[in-house]
């Protein structure tokens, strides 16, 4: 298992990035969750098996039909003790 902290950049707020993020984390399995900054991006933790969180950060990428992703910035994070995925 691995967990990576993320800090989602361009227009990811009020395109319901959040709730996308939720059905495709859940879909894949992983724990973890998402919440909306004060500076307009979006933040996230993942965590579950490595390939599942690297598709994930993929489909990030593109995220929701409205969205408009211009980069993700990923960091290693310390697995914690999170059940199922939520939106915060």
């Amino acid at each position: 298992m691995i967990a990576r902290h993320l800090v989602v950049h361009g227009k990811v707020q009020g395109v319901f990035y959040r709730d996308w993020t939720v059905a495709t984390a859940r879909a894949l399995g992983l724990a973890g969750w998402v919440r909306n900054l004060a500076d307009g991006t979006v933040e996230a933790h993942l965590q579950g098996p490595a390939e599942a969180v690297e598709r994930m950060i993929a489909q990030m990428h593109d995220g929701p039909p409205r969205a408009r992703v211009e980069r993700i910035a990923a960091t290693a994070a310390e697995p914690a003790t999170i059940e199922g995925f939520e939106r915060r």
